[in-house]
């Protein structure tokens, strides 16, 4: 497979996330102005940032008047996610230039990574050059729909109808994203401890609740892991 052609092939696997991305973005827009951001605000957090989940996180911690440094901390927690996904796309991109694997940083989001983890795992034979391109390919929608998204929604704010009901758009993304990667008992132990943790821990100011479920999640996914292995290691 040739870059070109892995690039539009990227193109088309990532084009149905627009689905998920147009109501997500219009709707951070209106919640960022309602929160009392003006429009160079807004638009500098959607570019800079450009993970929605913290953008979210940050945004409604800040309109409740919690501490920059707890809005700051709560927003890091939601995307640690994003240092595994790193790890994870080293042995299929690592090798590109500094330049490029800084951009490819840039562009890291939920829907880009699960389309192309999934694409290089069923393709082991697709060229190096390839697999970066069908990255940035992915990544060719996603990214000038956020941002004009954005900006969209920012600048109708209240004119878009309170019935539409934007928001929906927030956990079906993740469920879709989520649900295929649960491929082993430590990933579905991590997932429930979440889950559990997040109810459990709900009562917590200021979205603390976060920090706490995802920590917890990890320790328990980590640690199932590692009994496995022992067990494996016994067995053997």
């Amino acid at each position: 497979m040739t870059p070109r052609r892995a690039f539009w092939r990227g193109f088309a696997d990532g084009a149905p996330f627009i689905l998920i991305v147009v109501p997500y973005s219009l709707l951070f827009g209106v919640v960022a102005r309602d929160a009392g951001l003006d429009l160079v605000q807004v638009m500098s957090m959607s570019v800079l940032v450009i993970a929605g989940a913290s953008q979210f996180t940050a945004v409604a911690l800040l309109q409740e008047h919690a501490p920059v440094f707890i809005a700051l901390l709560a927003a890091l927690a939601v995307n640690l996610r994003m240092a595994m996904y790193s790890a994870a796309l080293v042995p299929h991109v690592g090798h590109a230039s500094l330049g490029v694997r800084a951009l490819i940083s840039y562009l890291m989001v939920d829907q880009a990574f699960a389309v192309a983890v999934k694409t290089y795992e069923e393709r082991p034979q697709m060229p190096r050059e390839a697999k970066v391109a069908y990255y940035f390919g992915c990544m060719a929608l996603i990214c000038p729909l956020w941002y004009g998204c954005t900006l969209l929604g920012a600048v109708l704010g209240q004119a878009i109808p309170a019935s539409l009901s934007l928001d929906f758009a927030v956990p079906v993304c993740f469920i879709a994203l989520t649900a295929p990667l649960l491929r082993s008992l430590p990933h579905v132990v991590a997932a429930l401890v979440s889950i559990l943790s997040a109810i459990a821990f709900s009562w917590m100011p200021w979205s603390l609740w976060l920090i706490v479920a995802a920590f917890l999640a990890m320790v328990a996914g980590a640690q199932t892991d590692l009994f496995l292995q022992r067990r494996k290691a016994r067995r053997a």
